[in-house]
């Protein structure tokens, strides 16, 4: 749950640079974005892998 916290805080650090980048233009901001969006990519999967090793726990 730790990590979906982060991820989630994640998102809402990346958002005023979102609108930076996609209301004004600045590339500057589109390039924060893109490397926040990494960053969700990298945190999202090791959530994926946390919620099938529990989910693969219980079937045992």
């Amino acid at each position: 749950m730790e990590n979906y916290t982060k991820l989630k805080e994640l998102v809402a650090s990346i958002e005023a640079d979102a609108e930076k980048f996609f209301n004004n233009g600045n590339s500057a901001a589109g390039t924060r974005v893109r490397k926040g969006l990494q960053d969700i990519k990298t945190l999202a999967q090791e959530i994926r892998n946390e919620v099938t090793a529990k989910k693969n726990d219980g079937k045992k």
